[in-house]
């Protein structure tokens, strides 16, 4: 593989493959308003957060990590503000304490946090004003979820990174294709991605076992676990969904996330996880695999974006079930006819917003990205041009992207309308 394109890969998952508490979008309203009590120098007497449509969705019926239970945007803003660290980025909530918690209930209480929905292009957007006395601080998140792109106090301007509205740069994602992928997979020096790809199976699989515990939401994992007969995808099921049910739920243990979520990185690893230490395959199997599962979820999500109204579910999923076959030595071809079955099955799943039904989403995505598995295991797949499938799988994935990134856009907003009641 050339050299460039193997450390524009290393780079891709060094991004990506980052730690978060809880759901990605309150914790980067805590991480904004830890960041702009920095600047102020003080606890606001006042705050206003601004938010896009996507924020305010995936905010809303969350649990907050640390938080003793609470929900919504101006509890993630207050406790980032009182008790956290923007250094620590998506684990800047990480050392909250009791006491943040009571300061936190008591700010609330006094209705001193106003949410704006905020009308902006850009699907994750929040600015931050945070006012005490006679100064103001306004810090401003675009793009990503810790991507400040101004800082602001007094009216100057102490930071911009904007680039006329384009993401800021990155490791070159255009280099990603499903041959140079699985190509990269085949030959990567494990040592290079070793620490990142440990990282993600002790992190994921820690929250699985504790999502099996039934303390979080409905319990799903163990559901799943008493009412379908012994096998490999039940317990694939069970455990990806008991992880993000409890991630959901407000578990304060990290998760390696993938493209932004960590539904996302859940998704992308645990069922490949307990898929190899089922069939006691090599370590190098595993990380190999996982690799492999990773960019392919990188790569879907590079045309649909961080958020939209397509559920990051289904891209996650069809990349674990691709990796599965690629993990037991299926062909190009199969690893192909995997893909495209998977997004010939359920490619309509909305993302209405962050929550515990999530892991019901997964579960159902994980049934039918194996079902894609075996149909390719066994030379099956849809023909080029049933519905959405094209002709190269590339195309495919493309054209999944533009309806999720492009097509949904006013389903997105239905979709808000509905959950806001306006």
């Amino acid at each position: 593989m050339d050299r460039k394109v193997y450390d524009e890969y290393i780079a891709i998952l060094k991004e990506e493959l980052v730690p978060a508490m809880g759901c990605t979008e309150p914790i980067a309203l805590a991480f904004g308003a830890a960041k702009a009590r920095e600047v102020l120098g003080c606890m606001p007497e006042k705050i206003i957060a601004k938010c896009s449509g996507n924020i305010v969705k995936n905010v809303r019926c969350v649990t907050i990590p640390n938080s003793g239970g609470m929900t919504g945007i101006a509890a993630g803003v207050v406790l980032g503000a009182v008790g956290g660290r923007s250094e620590k980025l998506m684990e800047v909530l990480e050392d909250v304490t009791p006491e943040d918690v009571k300061k936190t209930r008591a700010y609330l209480a006094k209705d001193l946090c106003q949410v704006e929905l905020l009308d902006t292009p850009v699907v994750l957007h929040i600015i931050l004003e945070f006012y005490a006395g006679q100064d103001q601080v306004t810090v401003e998140i675009k793009y990503s979820h810790t991507n400040i792109s101004r800082i602001e106090k007094n009216g100057e301007v102490l930071f911009f990174n904007d680039e006329e509205g384009e993401e800021p740069e990155q490791a070159d994602r255009s280099l990603l294709n499903l041959e140079q992928i699985k190509e990269f997979a085949d030959t990567v020096d494990l040592d290079d991605v070793r620490e990142m790809i440990k990282n993600q199976i002790d992190c994921n699989m820690q929250i699985a076992r504790e999502g099996m515990t039934g303390k979080y939401g409905l319990g799903i994992g163990r559901v799943i676990m008493e009412s379908y007969p012994p096998s490999i995808l039940t317990k694939m099921r069970s455990l990806t969904a008991a992880a993000s049910e409890a991630r959901m739920g407000g578990c304060d243990m990290p998760v390696i996330i993938n493209s932004g979520s960590g539904n996302q990185g859940i998704a992308s690893s645990v069922p490949l996880i307990v898929y190899a230490r089922e069939l006691e395959m090599p370590e190098y199997a595993l990380y190999r695999a996982l690799v492999f599962s990773n960019l392919l979820t990188i790569y879907q999500k590079t045309y649909i974006g961080k958020l939209s109204a397509f559920c990051g579910a289904v891209s996650a999923s069809c990349a674990s079930g691709a990796a599965i076959t690629y993990m037991v030595g299926g062909s190009m071809e199969r690893i192909k006819k995997t893909i495209e079955n998977t997004l010939a099955n359920i490619p309509g799943i909305i993302c209405d917003g962050a929550k515990i039904s999530c892991a019901a989403k997964i579960a159902s995505s994980l049934d039918a990205a194996f079902l894609a598995h075996h149909l390719a295991m066994n030379d099956q797949a849809y023909a080029p041009y049933t519905g959405i499938l094209q002709e190269e799988v590339s195309e495919t994935i493309m054209e999944v992207g533009a309806i999720g990134k492009d097509g949904m856009k006013e389903t997105d907003k239905e979709i808000l309308r509905i959950m806001i009641g306006k």
